[in-house]
């Protein structure tokens, strides 16, 4: 299934005309309308938002041969996350965390439990970890006051 076809299935799921979907996302009608009848690729962030409005994941929408909606949905949350909380520049560098770990389970054999857990608490860490860099290391005159 393509792009476009992937995004009108997961509209019509939800019920949503391509309306309500411009106002969810942000995107226009007539750009929702080249996705899903010609077949054009929008820039990434228009990809993520319409991830998130309709709850499926980014790798998904992009693999023609995915058939899981659900596909790797944790790591387009975490992603989310990252950007949501440290910019641009947070999210690149969890993306490239993501992308180093994956190629140690390359060619292996573990099961995708053990997997999910592994990358979940590694996301958990890596947020933490930012946090913790930011308060630690903010000059106190761009902290907030909490007084």
């Amino acid at each position: 299934m393509t792009f476009g076809e992937k995004v009108k299935e997961a509209r019509l799921a939800m019920n949503l005309s391509q309306t309500e979907l411009a106002h969810l996302t942000g995107i226009s009608e007539r750009s929702l309308y080249t996705y899903e009848q010609l077949g054009t690729l929008p820039r990434k962030s228009n990809i993520r938002k319409l991830a998130e409005a309709l709850h499926i994941s980014v790798s998904y929408l992009l693999d023609d041969k995915e058939t899981d909606s659900q596909s790797h949905i944790d790591e387009d949350i975490f992603l989310a996350e990252a950007r949501e909380q440290f910019g641009a520049r947070g999210a690149k560098e969890a993306q490239e965390v993501l992308g180093r770990v994956s190629s140690l389970f390359a060619g292996g054999e573990l099961d995708e439990q053990v997997k999910d857990v592994f990358f979940n608490a590694l996301m958990s860490v890596y947020i933490d970890s930012k946090r913790n860099a930011r308060e630690k290391f903010t000059p106190k005159k761009y902290k907030k006051d909490t007084r």
